[in-house]
C-alpha cells in the first residue's frame, strides 16, 4: 500500500511538472517575439496551403520560433481552415497571436501602380515587368490569347485599345506567373468595360462594328492630343475627312505600325511605306486597330465627335494646343507659322 502511494506521488508530481514545463514552454511562445527590433517580412500564403506547410515556412522566415506550437496555437483557435491567400506583410516583432490574426482576418498586400493614358500594350507589359507584376513574355501571350479575347468581348487580335489606363492595387507575387498576367490583364480588361459604359450611346454597348470604330478612333485621338477640350474637335476632324473619302494622314498611326524599333524620326520613306498597314497616309479609313491604351475623354470624343467643318489641324506651339482649319491653304499657312515657331521665327 504505501509502494503504491509512493508511485501516485512519485506520477503525480511528475504530471505537475510536465503541465508545468507544458504551462512554461506554451507562456514563453505566446509571449515572445523572434525578434526584439523586428523586420517587415511579406510571407505568401498559396491557396489551399496546408496549416503544416504554412507553420513551417513562418518558421523558415523568422517570424514565428516553433513550427509545431504555432499549428498547435492554430488548432486551438479552430483556424487551421481559416487561412487567407495572399501576399502578407508580417513582423519579425510580433507574438505568434497577432501573426495569425493577420493570417485569418487580416488583409492580404496590395501594390499601388499607375498605368498612364496613350501607352501601348507592348509599353503597358513592360511597365508592368518592371514593376513586379507579371513577366513580359506572359503578358504578351494573355493580350493574344484568342480564348481570353473572345471571353472578354475583344474583337480584335489582340487586348491593345483595352488595357484601360487607371491607377491599380495589386498582388505582387514572388514568382510571377501565366495565372497572374491573366488576372492582371482580365482586371484592366474588366475596367474597361466598366468605365466605357459611360460613353456609349444610350449606355448600351454599340454593335460589334460600332465598337470597333469607337475604339480605334478614340487611340487615335488619344495619341494626337493630351487636351481634353480639343478630342471632340479631332474626332470631329477625322470623323470629317472619312466622311469626305480623305485619308487620315495621322502620324501616330504610322509610327505604331514601325513597331517598337521607330527611332523617334519619322521620315518620308515611313509615309510612303504601303506595306505598313496602319499607314494611314496609304490607306483609307481607320487602321486596322486600336493604337495604344485610352482614357475615357478621348472615347467620349471617339462616340460623340463635334460637328464642324475643319478637315486640318496641327499644333500651334510644343504646349499641345492645336490650330483647326477648313481647307488646305489655311492649313499649309499654319504649318508655316508652327515651323517658324520652333525656329525662333525664322
Amino acid at each position: 500500500m504505501k509502494i503504491a502511494l509512493r508511485v501516485f506521488g512519485m506520477a503525480l508530481l511528475c504530471a505537475l511538472a510536465f503541465c508545468g514545463w507544458l504551462f512554461y514552454e506554451a507562456c514563453v511562445f505566446l509571449n515572445n517575439a523572434p525578434e526584439t527590433q523586428g523586420r517587415e517580412v511579406f510571407f505568401d500564403v498559396t491557396p489551399g496551403a496546408r496549416l503544416a506547410f504554412v507553420s513551417a515556412e513562418l518558421a523558415v522566415r523568422g517570424i514565428v520560433t516553433d513550427a509545431r506550437k504555432f499549428s498547435l496555437l492554430a488548432r486551438w483557435h479552430r483556424s487551421e481552415n481559416r487561412l487567407q491567400a495572399g501576399r502578407f506583410a508580417l513582423n519579425t516583432g510580433w507574438v505568434p497571436e497577432r501573426v495569425l490574426d493577420e493570417l485569418v482576418n487580416g488583409r492580404p498586400v496590395l501594390f499601388r501602380i499607375t498605368v498612364p493614358e496613350g501607352l501601348t500594350w507592348h509599353q503597358t507589359g513592360r511597365l508592368l515587368e518592371q514593376t513586379g507584376f507579371v513577366r513580359f513574355e506572359d503578358f504578351q501571350n494573355v493580350i493574344a490569347d484568342t480564348d481570353f479575347l473572345r471571353r472578354y468581348g475583344i474583337p480584335f487580335s489582340t487586348a491593345e485599345g483595352f488595357l484601360m489606363p487607371d491607377t491599380y492595387l495589386l498582388k505582387k507575387p514572388d514568382a510571377p506567373d501565366m495565372s497572374q498576367a491573366q488576372a492582371v490583364v482580365g482586371r484592366m480588361v474588366e475596367n474597361f468595360w466598366r468605365r466605357a459604359a459611360q460613353a456609349w450611346p444610350d449606355t448600351k454597348k454599340p454593335a460589334a462594328e460600332d465598337l470597333k470604330k469607337y475604339v480605334v478612333l478614340a487611340s487615335v485621338v488619344e495619341k494626337e492630343t493630351g487636351r481634353n477640350a480639343e478630342r471632340p474637335r479631332v474626332a470631329g476632324v477625322y470623323s470629317n475627312r472619312i466622311e469626305k473619302g480623305l485619308l487620315l494622314q495621322a502620324d501616330p498611326t504610322v509610327i505604331y505600325g514601325l513597331g517598337e524599333g521607330f527611332d523617334g524620326n519619322l521620315r518620308r520613306v515611313h509615309l510612303d511605306d504601303a506595306a505598313n498597314l496602319y499607314n494611314t497616309y496609304q490607306h483609307p479609313g481607320l487602321p486596322p486597330g486600336p493604337i495604344c491604351s485610352f482614357g475615357i475623354a478621348a472615347l467620349t470624343a471617339a462616340v460623340r465627335p463635334e460637328s464642324h467643318d475643319f478637315l486640318y489641324f496641327v499644333a500651334a506651339s510644343d504646349g499641345g494646343e492645336h490650330v483647326f482649319s477648313t481647307n488646305l491653304t489655311d492649313h499649309n499657312r499654319a504649318v508655316q507659322r508652327y515651323r517658324a515657331s520652333k525656329h525662333g521665327g525664322k
